[in-house]
């Protein structure tokens, strides 16, 4: 296959192969006319927020699609995940990765509980379940397994070692809305699971969130807690927060939850072109998602191997944001390495050297309802050329940056 020559790539001079930027997580817009009119609709009735009807429609139908007793709906999936946090009652440690978006981290920390961070598996990603017992302490309460990329936890597993360690168990679902672990729809595993419905997910209420569970209990209490407490009018019953979602946010999820499906399909198609585009590239594999779950496929993401690859995830990054294609580090450089733990836990790296490691190899492409076909054709050729000349690229990127 012709590859670019050097001097015809952007970083070294030449002209970048998009006009316009690729973003990785670019929104998916729903239906222009739709959302319209349910914005006409809850502006008539001058509802904007405080549980109203667009709100309890998509508790009620995300519930339904998830196969989970009870969601509620939040501004976010951070306050979520705080709102959880606190519903369970943690405290002391509980045991989260440090591979993840930092916000797992920070609602602990939020609430002064300190986030223990364990290593993952080097081929899932995920919590590994014999590097969190390892963990353990008597001041461990519990466990926040993160469904990364959509592919789920080692829930069996997790679960049987918070049964036995007495610990609860919840799950950051910010990634794996829609997907499946054994066939049962994630939602409804643990203790509850949060999910996030930031502007960047394939299903998106443009900001907001949701907890997940089938808990009666935790359900009433997390109710409670997201409204400051109210049960009724002038009638506060627990202590509590605004952690409400409005009907601005709802509006947009229902809208979009009308054209999931395809939106699925658009980012399975993209995440097969990728694998055709980017096959026989020496150093640069993609990660895969198993066929017999139901997946959003909402993720596309490579591990650079800098031996075989001759040039580093970072020098890749560096040369597609040249092109304008604006790869991202995720999740670089792990919470770890993050303040305030990387002060507080200077040497947590010690024990994570799988993350240590993926958080030098991962890097996220764009993907969803922002590029197509041609536009992935591309941009994989700008890898390959690299690639394919990368004794000379990585001589002149090195010697540019000393």
């Amino acid at each position: 296959m012709h590859l670019t020559p050097p001097d015809q790539l952007a970083i070294f001079g030449g002209p970048p192969a998009f006009t316009e930027p690729l973003y990785v997580g670019r929104p998916n817009i729903p239906n222009r006319e739709s959302l319209r009119q349910r914005i006409d609709d809850l502006l008539d009735r001058r509802w904007m927020t405080n549980a109203g009807p667009f709100v309890k429609e998509l508790e009620r139908k995300i519930a339904e699609k998830q196969g989970v007793k009870h969601c509620i709906a939040m501004c976010n999936g951070t306050v979520a995940l705080e709102i959880c946090i606190r519903a369970l009652g943690l405290t002391g440690e509980v045991i989260v990765p440090s591979f993840t978006f930092v916000a797992t981290a920070h609602a602990l920390a939020w609430q002064e509980i300190t986030p223990v961070f364990a290593d993952v598996d080097p081929e899932t990603h995920n919590l590994d379940p014999v590097r969190v017992e390892s963990m353990i302490t008597p001041r461990t309460t519990g466990i926040i397994g993160v469904h990364l990329w959509g592919r789920p936890c080692p829930i069996e597993p997790l679960t049987n070692l918070a049964q036995r360690r007495g610990l609860k168990l919840m799950f950051d679902a910010s990634h794996a809305f829609g997907c499946s672990s054994g066939g049962k729809k994630i939602g409804a595993f643990g203790e509850a699971e949060v999910f996030s419905f930031h502007a960047t997910k394939f299903f998106n209420t443009a900001e907001g969130g949701a907890v997940l569970t089938n808990s009666d209990e935790l359900a009433e209490k997390i109710r409670l807690m997201k409204n400051f407490g109210f049960a009724g009018f002038d009638n506060v019953i627990h202590v509590g927060t605004n952690g409400k979602m409005s009907e601005l946010s709802a509006a947009v999820g229902l809208t979009c939850l009308e054209t999931l499906d395809q939106v699925v399909e658009v980012n399975r198609a993209n995440h097969s072109t990728y694998r055709r585009e980017l096959a026989g590239i020496p150093g640069v594999s993609l990660l895969e998602y198993d066929a017999r779950e139901q997946s959003n496929y909402q993720y596309l993401i490579l591990e650079v191997d800098a031996g075989d690859a001759g040039l580093t995830r970072d020098e890749l990054v560096n040369l597609l944001h040249a092109e304008k294609v604006i790869a991202r580090r995720y999740f670089f450089p792990g919470c770890h390495r993050m303040e305030p733990y990387r002060s507080l836990q200077p040497h947590a790296g010690l024990l994570l050297p799988v993350t240590e490691k993926l958080t030098q190899r991962v890097m996220a492409l764009p993907t969803g309802t922002g590029i197509d076909e041609a536009g992935i054709v591309r941009l994989c050729h700008i890898l390959r050329s690299a690639v394919g000349n990368a004794p000379e690229i990585a001589r002149r990127l090195r010697s540019s940056n000393s």
